[in-house]
């Protein structure tokens, strides 16, 4: 086929998978569970854990996964799929590369290196029920994937002999030189003897003398698919010979409408041609199989591919899984310059009648999943996840998906590592609950850390919000059609200076001007060089009115400063996150700017009390002679406890000179967020930083998340009705 007809139909292919089935059944998060709670008793609670490789067993009703910095095989009862139960932790002497459940017997690949240039492990073979050792076969080298056959007769691990990545960048070869191991299974048990070392060396162009084996799976013929992610390789092994059958490069692709650069905003039209390096690899049935193409080396193809055995591929989805990610605000702008969203893990299952693929993105932290057509799969849903999804496992018998999920950001103060289960069912999709369009050329509209909202006077539904510095290189004013579910946004308005992005902002607050334009308010870090000030935009985006704080403000400055803005008559009412330095511990001060007089004020306003963390502002906005602020505290999960909109009414907010005694507002609990942080079962995200009230009464929330950076990346949005 011609170069030029070949791109061609891949990108027909890709935008066909672009198209959302409409569906009777979805998938929907039912439960959560935090590795930390099979710690054991009285261990220190801040040890890191993260759930890795993840195993059921065959009654669907209990979880292994491989826990690598905790040295431990965790087990997890899901008897109430509704509610997970820890089963506890196996110790090992080694580190657990990957976990799988024959029968009764859980087997693991465990590490025991003593470096790179001497690996070492073992196969180990554990009692499901009673936990006990059964047996341990030397490998010889160090495992990776490990992969028990349909019919428990053998078990493939993956020796990979990792390379060291700060040696000569990573480059090939470094031996030793990896491996596929056979193993046959009788019983249950290991055939330790009768173990077959399959040689990869002299397959793949890149590399050749030093494969690097990543990833196993099984067929109903008990073919071995085996994924070399560094050697840009793909091979096919007959477990009962141990002979290779076939072989080929995984190839490249040329991506197009992607962001390749880490700048701090999102522009997707670039393209760039990637070779693909696959990590993980499941068969869909006895003849073909999907890789993720997570890249490692020289890769970075950003999806996933389907291939025939016989090394003909047979889909390509080229950036239509990106596109997916960036239209749900989970795009991962910080690894714009390498591999983007990283699809990393795959698992296959057939749910009512229909075979589902999942591909699990790791940077994005997202599950996408695609119906198999036999052509090009049919994309249903995003899912959302925990950080870092790292492998699934299907349960269909009891219409499960489960979902481990790697990355502990205990050092960071951060999200705890989870395993997450989904249900397929008759129920609506829940998630996400807001989304973005596409430009009139076709590409998605990027977003994400969405800070501050306001809505239209006039127009029901009709909603506007800002991000935050996450994009300092791209602040910008977003539509939103909450009329829609999931709501919409429709445009995306550059905010500017002088006609080119606005610099040094960082917006955390909107209000509409009522003249078509809006105020916004910039949290201010004067060790950045960013001021604490409000600014005016027209109707086009521009700033052309710029309000800097008073400087008997200044002098008291901490690092917190505006977290939302409402116009009041001819005022302008700040809410500043948390106290400076002339306020008292518990209360935080209500700035005021009056747009007649160009004089300031302020009022002070009663924070909640803390056992953990802080407590601070996130929003304000004016509403039928009520003032709606958002409390927060800075926690998350099972740590959150303030998530609260107070109201204040507004005949209270009479304004005293600043550096003088400010008078205190009274307040008014109007609505616990905790609830709606909760409805998707998920862990409790801790920035609720968005709130308003629309033209027609309706309150609405968001979250901000973070620019998906050391987050989940979720956005919730949601409504709590007339206010």
């Amino acid at each position: 086929m011609p170069a030029s007809c070949f791109k061609k139909s891949l990108l027909t292919i890709s935008i066909a998978a672009l198209a959302t089935v409409t569906h009777a059944d979805s998938f929907n998060r039912i439960a959560s569970f935090g590795a930390i709670h099979n710690l054991p008793q009285g261990s220190d609670q801040s040890q890191e854990t993260s759930p890795e490789i993840i195993a059921a067993s065959a009654d669907g009703n209990t979880l292994v996964y491989s826990d690598s910095p905790f040295e431990a095989l965790g087990f997890v009862d899901i008897t109430d799929a509704k509610n997970p139960l820890a089963g506890g932790i196996v110790k090992l002497d080694g580190e657990p590369t990957s976990v799988a459940i024959g029968g009764q017997t859980v087997f693991a690949g465990v590490n025991t290196s003593e470096s790179y240039v001497k690996p070492s492990g073992y196969l180990l073979a554990l009692g499901l029920g009673k936990r006990n050792e059964l047996a341990r076969c030397d490998l010889g080298g160090q495992p990776d994937s490990v992969a028990v056959s349909k019919d428990g007769g053998y078990v493939a691990v993956a020796i990979e002999n990792e390379r060291d990545e700060d040696l000569n960048d990573g480059e090939l070869p470094q031996l030793p030189a990896g491996w596929v191991t056979v193993v046959p299974v009788k019983n249950g048990l290991p055939q330790c003897d009768k173990m077959t070392k399959v040689d990869m060396t002299g397959l793949a162009e890149i590399g050749a003398t030093d494969p690097e084996p990543e990833f196993v799976d099984f067929n109903g013929k008990n073919e071995i698919v085996v994924t070399l992610q560094e050697n840009n390789h793909l091979a096919i092994i007959d477990a009962a010979s141990g002979k290779v059958i076939n072989h080929f490069s995984a190839g490249s692709v040329e991506l197009e409408g992607i962001d390749i650069k880490k700048d701090k905003k999102l522009d997707f039209t670039g393209s760039q041609t990637r070779l693909r390096e696959p990590d993980s690899v499941k068969w869909i049935d006895d003849n073909r199989f999907v890789i993720a193409n997570e890249g490692d080396m020289n890769g970075g193809a950003r999806g996933f591919t389907i291939f025939h055995k016989d090394g003909r591929m047979l889909f390509e989805s080229g950036s239509s899984f990106e596109q997916q990610v960036i239209l749900a605000g989970h795009y991962p702008e910080k690894r714009s310059g390498k591999k983007g969203s990283e699809p990393e893990g795959v698992a296959i299952g057939k749910f009512g009648g229909e075979t589902y693929i999942f591909i699990l993105s790791e940077r994005a932290s997202v599950i996408g999943v695609y119906r198999d057509t036999g052509a090009a799969p049919a994309f249903v849903q995003l899912l959302p996840s925990g950080i870092a999804p790292e492998s699934a496992v299907v349960i269909p018998q009891r219409n499960l998906l489960v979902s481990a999920n790697e990355k502990d950001l205990i050092e960071d103060k951060g999200p705890r590592a989870h395993v997450m289960l989904y249900s397929f069912s008759g129920a609506p999709v829940a998630y996400p609950q807001i989304v973005s369009t596409r430009t009139r050329e076709g590409m998605p509209i990027g977003w994400g850390a969405l800070s501050g909202l306001t809505a239209d006077s006039s127009k029901p539904g009709m909603l506007y919000a800002v991000n935050d510095s996450f994009y300092s290189n791209q602040p910008t004013i977003f539509s939103i059609d909450a009329n829609q579910t999931p709501a919409q946004i429709t445009a995306a308005m550059p905010v500017l200076r002088d006609g080119k992005a606005a610099k040094k902002l960082d917006l955390e607050g909107i209000a509409v001007d009522a003249k078509g334009g809006f105020w916004l308010a910039s949290e201010g870090k004067t060790e950045k060089e960013i001021p604490h000030a409000i600014h005016h935009v027209n109707s086009q985006g521009e700033i052309d009115r710029t309000i800097d704080f008073p400087a008997e403000l200044l002098k008291h400055e901490m690092k917190y400063g505006a977290e939302g803005i409402t116009l009041i008559g001819d005022t302008l009412w700040v809410a500043i996150q948390r106290p400076w330095k002339d306020d008292p511990a518990d209360q935080v001060k209500l700035l005021a700017y009056n747009l007649k007089t160009n004089s300031w004020g302020a009022v002070r306003y009663p924070l909640e009390h803390a056992d953990k963390g802080w407590v601070g502002l996130s929003e304000i906005v004016s509403h039928g002679g009520q003032v709606y602020i958002i409390e927060r505290d800075n926690q998350l999960g099972e740590s959150a406890v303030v998530k609260r909109l107070y109201s204040v009414s507004a005949d209270q907010l009479k304004p005293a000179a600043i550096g003088s005694e400010l008078p205190v507002v009274k307040k008014t609990l109007v609505h616990d967020f905790l609830p709606d942080l909760k409805s998707l079962n998920g862990y409790v995200q801790d920035k609720i930083e968005g709130f308003t009230v629309d033209a027609a009464g309706n309150g609405y929330a968001i979250t901000d998340n973070d620019g998906v950076d050391d987050s989940s990346g979720e956005t919730l949005f949601f409504g709590i009705g007339k206010m």
